[in-house]
């Protein structure tokens, strides 16, 4: 169906519509001939051989899978200050569900679907469903990260996508870059369709961006594939509650048996210059009623929210063959009452950009340690397409 759709709109869109300035890697681009609407249709993919020791039984685990299949479409309706965002999962990966009795026992297809109203030049309102204004290393699109995948602390704290509505001010300060977020978002994360259960989530991002913007939004991407020719930095700041939340990571995870409001905390800076590129982020995240909801007659713990902190830093060089050498360090220290072990992961990257993010092979090796278990070790090698 969705195949379907895609095709009606490209064939519709031949006849109706002029191509304006597609080329690879920017989609395919129309406007209407009134100027009335924009759409701009991309899609991407990316395939992932992954493979990890298992110290228990001495083999080497692997897989081969569709990591992301990705179709997006944005563009502008009736005037170009008010933009649109829809972007669906294709791969199981993406659509796998494991909350159907909140979701209608429907495939978890939307990623974003979202309008946003330019209504000043500084000031915009997002209304649908996005990525909330949490850490750096999330607002990255998957496309355009610097490793195969992102770090321990993202799986464990990020806030992810959810639903509801965001403001947004961006003003410049002589060279200095002032950007200032609220969201108010249902807390439970995508593509929810009962009752809200619980409270609403409440963000506050402040960036900072001394001297002056990236190029080409690259606060937002790994790697300096722009070659920036002064230094660059952003700093930022993250604040979120999430008021009587559900489930056991804020918008990710299993709904528990019970509610407890979380409180996240992110500082996060990414730098940049002529080739080098180094991002760092820090997390914590807390409940204060008490993280642990649920033992066992063993006194194990059955279900909890996730709580602690984390560090995760890395750096890369892009050579000007385009291909990238980078390290990552990530410690992920979680609250003991929890019952989750702490643990510590080492990664070196190395990647071809052939096209940009747009076409690209990266691969990694990671060192896994765990407390109270073997040290593990993982190989990726993926390779990106898109248009």
């Amino acid at each position: 169906m969705i195949v379907l759709l895609f095709m009606v709109v490209c064939a519709y869109s031949t006849q109706a519509q002029t191509i304006n300035n597609s080329k690879y890697g920017k989609g395919l681009q129309f406007v209407a001939a009134d100027s009335s609407f924009g759409v701009k249709i991309g899609a991407r993919f990316q395939t992932l051989y992954q493979g990890v020791t298992n110290p228990a039984t001495d083999n080497w685990d692997d897989r081969f899978v569709i990591r992301r299949a990705r179709l997006k479409l944005d563009g502008f309706l009736y005037s170009p200050r008010l933009e649109y965002k829809i972007e669906l999962g294709l791969s199981n990966n993406d659509i796998g569900n494991d909350t159907p009795d909140q979701t209608n026992n429907a495939s978890n297809i939307v990623l974003d679907a979202v309008a946003m109203w330019q209504m000043t030049p500084s000031l915009s309102l997002w209304v649908g469903q996005t990525k909330l204004p949490g850490n750096r290393e999330r607002i990255v699109s998957s496309q355009k990260m610097q490793f195969v995948d992102r770090s321990l602390l993202n799986s464990q704290f990020t806030l992810d996508r959810d639903a509801g509505l965001q403001l947004r001010n961006e003003h410049t300060v002589g060279t200095v870059v002032l950007r200032e977020i609220g969201s108010i978002s249902t807390g439970e994360g995508r593509n929810i369709t009962v009752n809200n259960s619980g409270g609403y989530d409440y963000t506050a991002r402040f960036e900072v961006l001394p001297f002056g913007a990236f190029q080409s939004e690259g606060e937002y991407s790994g790697s300096d594939l722009a070659r920036e020719q002064t230094p660059k930095l952003a700093i930022a700041a993250v604040y979120d509650f999430n008021d009587d939340a559900s489930r056991e990571r804020g918008q990710l995870g299993d709904f528990l048996g019970t509610q407890r409001d979380l409180r996240t905390v992110f500082l996060d800076a990414m730098f940049k210059y002529r080739g080098i590129s180094a991002m760092a982020e820090y997390a914590n995240r807390k409940a204060p009623d008490g993280a642990v909801v649920g033992r066992d007659e063993l006194g194990n713990v059955e279900e909890t929210f996730v709580t602690g902190n984390a560090f995760n830093v890395q750096a890369g060089y892009l050579f000007p063959t385009n291909w990238e050498v980078a390290g990552r360090y990530t410690t992920f220290d979680p609250t003991t009452a929890i019952g989750i072990r702490d643990q510590e992961q080492y990664t070196l990257g190395l990647s071809k950009y052939i096209v940009g993010h747009t076409l690209k092979v990266q691969s990694d090796v990671s060192l896994l340690q765990e407390d109270t278990r073997d040290d593990r070790y993982q190989f990726r090698l993926q390779l990106e397409v898109g248009f």
